[in-house]
């Protein structure tokens, strides 16, 4: 029914005179698109079609429509429907840049109507202006020429009306009247808005900063007059004179999601100047001088020849490890792992049934000990055995209170998850001592192997910052990982993580939770802090706040309940570089006794620099709740810009020497707001490797 349907609307437009529809049919038109024909045509009976060749017909009178729906919302000024096209369709299904039978585009008509908004969202979704329109005197013409026709059209079909008896002729005539008088005056108000356009004024707050030893970026805004076209592109010139004599390159720019541009392939320690200009259809406006005047290109480590802190670090760490493995590869600390496969296949194949026989009694309550639970998370569900249980094998049934060393030590074995069986080989020699340390450590090396044997999987994810801890004795180490994928796991499933929590049966009172019930009630948070830990900043230089404190076994840093793996911090430009001439001005701050020097000289990068770091402090200090008048206390770290993979920088501010670690019992008069919490400091130093 529904390709009849299709078959008898492609007739009737076959059999349809030459010419515009009535404006009350294309309403209809393109906001029944979507509803009656916006369908998937795989998604009909393959039987109803008459082989590919009338399904690819089919398909392509679907995107016809939508093309002629595009033109009329357009035309119409219905911008709602131009974006609900724009996001149903490809520019490609669309036929966004291929003109009409008037030889227009839908970006022609917004422009030359002056309608800025639908301009916007055609150029942001890769809308063009007509290839037709080579010079000011061609649109002229094309659009006296389309004035010219639609009155002529208009005085015929009023002549024929007038004079014609009424009947159904005269009516569907007067349709097609009302029609062109609507595209007459279409044109006519595309005309004036052409004839009233002037070129575009020069683009406002042109920036220009040091992006690299071999690159500069420029930033602008659009002109601020509103009277004239809407601007379709812009032209970034480059060139070593003030004069623009001779000129070095230009780029143009007609993709304007985002007005930057970055230019490579300079040469280091040469000024460039910079300037941009605006275009729409009366041509290029007139350009505007970036500021600063010029940049040179450079880097901080320019300043003093420094290599980068990390250069090949990696790169040795990971020879170093084989170097060691080769060496433990013949070591007599293998020999017992080989006289074991036997007992071990045993316990493992007896765990495995202990944990997921329907009728096992695993760790429905914990005795005082030391425990391992992995939680595995997807969307809102958890995974569990089958006895609805956050999976938990025992470390140690006599161990009652965990060392925060011994909980550091399985931290960093984390990042080594792949490597459990070697490390077991390598401390198994010293099972028989009488280390307490060495027996724990390998105990949790023991309880890993399980967890990793149950599930079938090695990753076990990120391990909490602190255990779970009750007050029997028990304590939980808590690895957290999100499965994006359809990974597969052992005699498991999934549970909606609500369910869980209102099924389980509490053992202990609400005064005297037990490790798991704690750990259940307050799941929800610990998967934020998962999730929230994982997040990457967006590229660009950044000002952090160091503050440590310490306690009797560690020391902690301050960070951001919302970013727990980066310090405090604000963000001080997009730009992550920092150029020789702003590290220069930075080691001369550092180097005057007055806290705040003299501001440098006006439009110079190292003047907006200085004024960028005073809205980035202002901003901290109100961030961690520190009155701002304590700030002429506080100092810039000028050793090194901590640099994290390229396109993320931090400088670092610091509070007074004797304040930079609070030691414990020490009062500290500024208590930062909600919404912070302290790291164990090795905890925050794995989670900014991850």
């Amino acid at each position: 029914k529904m390709t009849q349907q299709m078959r008898d609307l492609q007739l009737a437009q076959a059999r349809k005179p030459p010419g515009p529809s009535s404006p009350n049919a294309a309403k209809r038109l393109y906001r029944n698109l979507s509803g009656k024909f916006r369908v998937n045509y795989t998604s009909f009976d393959e039987g109803s079609l008459a082989g590919r060749g009338e399904k690819e017909k089919l398909r392509k009178s679907y995107l016809f429509q939508s093309n002629a729906a595009l033109f009329e919302a357009v035309e119409l000024q219905d911008l709602d429907r131009v974006q609900e096209l724009l996001k149903q369709y490809s520019p490609e299904e669309l036929d966004l840049n291929t003109p009409n039978s008037e030889g227009l585009l839908p970006l022609d008509i917004a422009i030359m109507t002056n309608n800025a908004p639908i301009a916007r969202a055609l150029l942001q979704a890769g809308g063009k202006e007509s290839p037709h329109f080579v010079s000011l005197e061609s649109r002229s013409l094309h659009l006296s020429t389309l004035v010219r026709e639609a009155e002529q059209r208009v005085n015929e079909l009023t002549a024929q009306v007038v004079n014609e008896a009424p009947n159904t002729d005269c009516s569907e005539k007067e349709k097609q009247l009302k029609a062109w008088e609507w595209r007459y005056r279409l044109y006519k108000r595309m005309k004036a808005g052409f004839e009233h356009a002037r070129v575009p004024d020069a683009p406002t707050n042109v920036h220009l900063s040091v992006a690299s030893s071999s690159s500069v970026q420029v930033t602008f805004w659009e002109p601020l007059s509103v009277n004239s076209a809407v601007v379709t592109k812009y032209k970034v010139e480059w060139s070593c004179s003030p004069t623009f004599s001779p000129r070095l390159g230009e780029a143009v720019i007609d993709k304007l999601k985002n007005l930057h541009f970055t230019i490579r392939g300079l040469v280091s320690g040469t000024a460039y100047y910079v300037q941009v200009s605006a275009y729409n259809m009366k041509g290029w406006g007139p350009p505007q001088a970036s500021v600063p005047a010029f940049a040179i290109p450079s880097n901080w480590r320019e300043y003093d020849g420094r290599a980068p802190r990390r250069r090949g670090q990696a790169e040795a760490l990971d020879h170093l490890l084989g170097q060691v493995k080769t060496v433990h590869q013949h070591c007599v600390c293998h020999e017992p792992c080989k006289n074991q496969p036997q007992s071990r296949k045993h316990s493992v194949s007896k765990s495995l049934k202990h944990l997921f026989h329907p009728g096992s009694k695993f760790l429905k309550t914990l005795k005082r000990g030391l425990y391992l639970t992995a939680i595995f998370y997807k969307d809102d569900n958890i995974l569990v055995t089958h006895e609805d249980q956050i999976p938990v094998v025992e470390i140690d049934d006599t161990y009652s209170c965990l060392l925060m060393q011994d909980f550091l030590w399985f931290t960093k074995v984390s990042c080594m998850w792949d490597e459990i069986l070697w490390l077991r080989q390598c401390v198994t020699v010293s099972q028989s001592s009488c280390s307490c340390i060495l027996q724990t450590r390998f105990k949790m090396l023991l309880a890993i192997s399980q967890m990793q044997g149950l599930l079938g999987i090695q990753d076990l994810g990120q391990v909490f910052f602190e255990p779970v801890k009750d007050k029997q004795g028990n304590i939980l180490i808590v690895t957290l990982k999100e499965v994006k994928t359809n990974q597969t796991f052992e005699s498991v499933r999934w549970v909606p993580i609500c369910k869980l929590q209102t099924s389980r049966k509490s053992v202990s009172s609400p005064e005297e939770p037990t490790a798991l019930d704690t750990l259940l009630i307050s799941i929800q948070d610990k998967l934020a802090y998962h999730q929230r830990s994982s997040h990457a900043l967006s590229p660009g230089l950044y000002l952090g706040y160091l503050k440590l404190c310490s306690a009797v076994d560690q020391i902690r840093v301050l960070v951001p309940e919302r970013l727990p793996n980066i310090l405090c911090h604000v963000k001080i430009r997009s730009n992550p570089n920092i150029s020789r001439e702003e590290w220069e001005w930075l080691q001369k701050m550092a180097s005057v006794e007055e806290p705040i020097p003299a501001e440098p000289e006006a439009e110079t990068s190292q003047n907006h620099f200085f004024q960028e770091l005073q809205v980035a402090i202002k901003e901290l200090m109100t961030l961690v709740n520190i009155p701002l008048q304590e700030a002429k206390d506080f100092r810039l770290y000028s050793q090194e810009v901590l640099d994290f993979g390229g396109q993320v920088s931090f400088l670092l501010l610091l509070p007074p020497s004797d304040d930079v670690c609070t030691a414990p019992g020490q009062n500290n008069p500024y208590t930062p707001r909600s919404g912070f919490l302290t790291l164990p400091l090795q905890i925050f130093e794995l989670g900014e490797e991850r």
